[in-house]
């Protein structure tokens, strides 16, 4: 199916940068979208960021003009650049791919996740 291998993550201080990457292989057909989210102790699951297939990205407002989601199309690989970080930001950050894969002899459409990588903002 689809594997996604993530990196990245690590201690930084507020107001520091970290960019984490997220690489997906396997029987993959296209990627129709990528995503990052995060989970903090005792939360829910958030949308961080997330890039479709033709580009277009959106954000919600807690890291809109802090994080930006890129992608490398040919190395199925996504980016997270986050700058200004803040103590709030901390957490658990997970990758996500919505694929289209070669499931035997016909094609499926999922979402597959990382195992996740730890973000931790603090001084």
């Amino acid at each position: 199916q689809v594997q996604l291998v993530e990196s990245g993550g690590g201690l930084v201080q507020p107001g520091g940068s970290l960019k984490l990457s997220c690489a997906a292989s396997g029987s993959i057909f296209s990627i129709n979208a990528m995503g990052w989210y995060r989970q903090a102790p005792g939360k829910q699951r958030e949308l961080v960021a997330r890039i479709r297939s033709g580009g277009s990205t959106n954000y919600p407002d807690s890291v809109k003009g802090r994080f930006t989601i890129f992608g490398d199309n040919a190395k199925n690989t996504v980016y997270l650049q986050m700058n200004s970080l803040k103590p709030e930001d901390t957490a658990v950050y997970y990758c996500l791919a919505d694929a289209t894969y070669l499931n035997r002899s016909s094609y499926a459409r999922n979402d597959f996740w990382g195992q996740g990588t730890q973000v931790t903002v603090s001084s």
